[in-house]
C-alpha cells in the first residue's frame, strides 16, 4: 500500500470527536488539498492549527506533496492542523512532528513546541527528557553565482595560469638547448680527394639557431618543428674545422657544449699536361702564311696557340731601322678533344713575312701548363690571299692567275658572315665581291681588311708587290 493509500485511508477514518477528516476543507480547497479547518458549526480551533494550515497555505502545497516531503502521513498532519491531537500516537510524537512540519513550513520548532504546550496547558509540568525523532534537515540553498564570485573565479583561474606560464619560462631560461649532431657520428673523419662538400645534420629543440662555424664564414640554419636540421658547407683541401653551435631564439641561451668536428680532404696528385706538336715542323719554311697548327695533349682541357715575330728572312733586303715589327695575330684557343688530339682547323695562324716563334700551351682545371715553341720562316712566293666574309653575306667570284677558280664557280658564289677562303696564284689573284664592305682581304699574311663599303659590288685585283687595284672585270 503506498504512502497516497494509507493517507486517504488515514484521512477517512472517523476521529474521536465524530467528524470526518474531510469535514475540515475549506471551501477553496482542491480535491487533494486536506485541511484542518473544522466544519461550519464546529467551534474554531486554537491558533497553533491556523498558524500551521496558514504556513502550508503560503507554502502552496497540499497535505499529499506535505507527507512526501516530510514522511509524515498527511493523517497526522491533517491532525495538526485542526488540533485533534488525540489522533496522534502520542505526546512524543506529536513533538517530533510538530518539529519537523515546523521547519518545513519555514517556522520555529522550539517556539510551535512552545505554544503547543502553552495551548494545552502544559506550561507548569516538568518536561520530560525523551528522544524524539530528529528533525529533517533544512534544504541546502542552491549554487548561486554572483558577479562577486564570478570575478573571483577569473581571477583566480588568470592567476594560476600566470603561474604556470612564468614557472615554463623559468624552466625555459634556466635550461639551454640541446644539441646533437648525427652526421658525421665521429669527430674526426676523412673524405675522398674529390670532395669538395658535406652536409651536417642533427637535432635539436624545435626553433632552434644552428650555427656552423668555418674559415670561409658562418653558416647558419633553423630546426624544424621536430628538431631536425641540416646544412651543406663547402670544403677545401686539407683540414676543415667547423664549431657546431645552438641558440634558443627566446632565451638568447647555447648549448652546454658546442660540437667540434673536423673534415679533412687529402690534397690531390695532380699531373701535369703533356703536350706534343704535330704542325708545323721545327725551322720549316713556307711559302703561305696561313699557318695550321695541330697535335695532341694529355691531362689538359685546351690548348692556346700564339705566335711572335723574330726578324725578317735570310736574304731578305734589311728593314728599316725606324720601322716597328709587324704586330703578331691574336691568339687563338681550341678545345683539346676526348681523344687527346687538337687542331686550329679553319682558323689557321696569319702570318706575314719574316721569321716566326709559335707558342703552344696546354692547360688543365687545376692550374697546371705545359708549353711548347715551333719557330717558322714565312717566304712567300707568287701570291697568297684569304678572303674573310664578315658582318653579313656576300657573293664573290674569283680569278687566280687570270682564270676562273674552280671551288668558287663561273657563276660565283653567296656566302654568309664567318666564312674563309684561301686562294694562292703565281702572279696574280682577282677577286668581284657583291658587298665590298663585308669581304676583307690578307695579302701574304698582311691584313688589308676591307676595300670598300658595304653593300658595294667592286673587283679587286691582288698583283704584289703592287698595291691591291680596283677593276672593272665582272
Amino acid at each position: 500500500m503506498t504512502t497516497r493509500d494509507e493517507a486517504r485511508r488515514g484521512a477517512g477514518d472517523l476521529p474521536a470527536d465524530g467528524r470526518r477528516l474531510d469535514a475540515a476543507r475549506p471551501p477553496d480547497a482542491g480535491q487533494d488539498d486536506v485541511a484542518a479547518r473544522p466544519a461550519g458549526g464546529a467551534s474554531r480551533p486554537s491558533a497553533l492549527p491556523e498558524r500551521l494550515y496558514a504556513a502550508r497555505e503560503r507554502k502552496g502545497v497540499d497535505l499529499y506533496r506535505a507527507e512526501r516531503d516530510t514522511k509524515i502521513r498527511a493523517r497526522y498532519l491533517a491532525a495538526l492542523e485542526r488540533g485533534e491531537y488525540r489522533e496522534l500516537p502520542g505526546d512524543v510524537y506529536t513533538k517530533g512532528f510538530l518539529r519537523n512540519y515546523a521547519l518545513y513550513l519555514g517556522l520555529d520548532p522550539e517556539e510551535v513546541v512552545g505554544q503547543w504546550r502553552r495551548e494545552r496547558g502544559d506550561v507548569g509540568q516538568q518536561r520530560l527528557v525523551l528522544a524524539t525523532p530528529q528533525p529533517i534537515a533544512q534544504p541546502r540553498p542552491g549554487l548561486q553565482f554572483s558577479p562577486g564570485v564570478v570575478v573571483a573565479a577569473l581571477l583566480t583561474i588568470l592567476i594560476v595560469g600566470v603561474g604556470i606560464w612564468l614557472g615554463i619560462q623559468v624552466m625555459r631560461f634556466a635550461k639551454p638547448p640541446t644539441l646533437a649532431v648525427t652526421s658525421p657520428r665521429e669527430a674526426t673523419i676523412e673524405l675522398a680527394e674529390d670532395a669538395t662538400s658535406y652536409t651536417f645534420e642533427g637535432t635539436s629543440i624545435p626553433g632552434a639557431t644552428i650555427t656552423i662555424e668555418l674559415a670561409g664564414g658562418n653558416r647558419q640554419v633553423t630546426a624544424d618543428s621536430t628538431g631536425h636540421w641540416s646544412q651543406t658547407v663547402d670544403l677545401r683541401r686539407g683540414k676543415n674545422e667547423f664549431k657546431v653551435d645552438a641558440t634558443d631564439p627566446d632565451t638568447g641561451k647555447h648549448a652546454d657544449q658546442p660540437a667540434m668536428i673536423v673534415i679533412t680532404v687529402p690534397f690531390q696528385e695532380i699531373e701535369a699536361p703533356q703536350l706534343t706538336i704535330d704542325q708545323p715542323a721545327e725551322g720549316t719554311t713556307v711559302e703561305n702564311g696561313a699557318i695550321r697548327v695541330q697535335g695532341t695533349a694529355t691531362n689538359a682541357n685546351s690548348v692556346s696557340i700564339a705566335a711572335t715575330f723574330e726578324g725578317p728572312v735570310a736574304g731578305a733586303p734589311a728593314a728599316d731601322p725606324k720601322a716597328s715589327s709587324p704586330p703578331g695575330p691574336p691568339p687563338i684557343t681550341v678545345t683539346v678533344a676526348d681523344d687527346g688530339t687538337w687542331d686550329t682547323g679553319s682558323t689557321p695562324l696569319q702570318l706575314t713575312t719574316g721569321r716566326w716563334s709559335i707558342t703552344v700551351t696546354a692547360s688543365n682545371s687545376q692550374g697546371k701548363a705545359a708549353s711548347l715553341t715551333r719557330h717558322v720562316a714565312i717566304a712567300y712566293k707568287g701570291v697568297n690571299l684569304v678572303v674573310t666574309i664578315k658582318g653579313g653575306s656576300a657573293w664573290i667570284k674569283v680569278w687566280v692567275d687570270g682564270k676562273i677558280d674552280p671551288t668558287v664557280g663561273r657563276a660565283g658564289f653567296t656566302y654568309t658572315d664567318g666564312k674563309v677562303l684561301t686562294f694562292s696564284g703565281k702572279t696574280s689573284i682577282e677577286v668581284r665581291t657583291g658587298s665590298s664592305g663585308a669581304t676583307l682581304f690578307t695579302l701574304n699574311g698582311q691584313s688589308l681588311g676591307a676595300l670598300g663599303k658595304r653593300g658595294i659590288p667592286e673587283t679587286w685585283l691582288f698583283q704584289p708587290p703592287a698595291p691591291p687595284v680596283k677593276t672593272s672585270r665582272v
